[in-house]
């Protein structure tokens, strides 16, 4: 497996008064494709949380608006792994136009931290985690 893929359409609520998606909603967007590509390595959130008491926090992001997304398109966020060691993940976000040929729209780079829920402290993560989240490693990319 590489960088996953999952596609969502801008509907009103997403969009500002000038009709284009409002600057806040592409971490939403960033979000849900985050949790979908954990899912499918077989690593669900709410699993995470509830069996081994185990979550995710957003230590840093960056955030690089291209184009502007708006009403009723389609687009596409590809969530790759960058780099994975101790109690953080690197990740890069590259959110397209999937109605315009994939025009580029905004690059997050987000930087997570892995926690013990209980306590809200650095955990290391788990061997068996680390090992599935090879899985979004995208070797065609840097």
């Amino acid at each position: 497996m590489a960088a996953h893929h999952c596609q969502f359409r801008v509907y009103y609520e997403d969009t500002d008064a000038g009709g284009i998606v409002y600057h806040a909603r592409y971490l939403g967007f960033a979000e849900r494709a985050r949790a979908e590509a954990l899912r499918s390595l077989g690593l669900s959130v709410g699993e995470m949380a509830a069996e081994d008491g185990i979550g995710f926090v957003v230590r840093q992001l960056n955030i690089r608006y291209h184009a502007p997304l708006r009403l009723d398109e389609l687009l596409e966020v590809e969530t790759s792994l960058l780099h994975a060691s101790g109690a953080r993940l690197m990740l890069r976000q590259i959110i397209t136009n999937h109605s315009r040929a994939g025009q580029k729209a905004v690059v997050i780079e987000v930087e997570l931290a892995c926690l013990k829920l209980a306590s809200m402290t650095p955990l290391r993560l788990p061997a068996v985690y680390q090992a599935r989240l090879e899985g979004l490693k995208d070797l065609t990319k840097d």
